[in-house]
């Protein structure tokens, strides 16, 4: 999913599909913005993906395998 086909849908699909509302998905665009900053300070290749997509691959790689990450499994009563 590519961040430019959901940034205009509304905010009850924006969740379902990412599983973050749209203020924290934004807070941690914000974030990334000041690390990716940083790291380009230091030089390096040029990503392929933009900072919104690579943040969105991320939280779909979360929501499907969840029994990677211990503190999902705990919140979900799986572990």
């Amino acid at each position: 999913m590519k961040y430019e086909t959901i940034k205009n849908i509304e905010d009850e699909q924006f969740y379902r599909l990412t599983g973050v509302k749209r203020s924290p998905f934004e807070k941690m665009l914000d974030i990334l913005r000041k690390v990716e900053g940083l790291k380009k300070a230091k030089g390096g290749g040029k990503n392929t993906l933009i900072l919104e997509d690579r943040l969105l691959r991320a939280l779909e790689y979360i929501r499907e395998y969840p029994y990677l990450f211990p503190y999902k499994s705990k919140l979900w009563g799986n572990g």
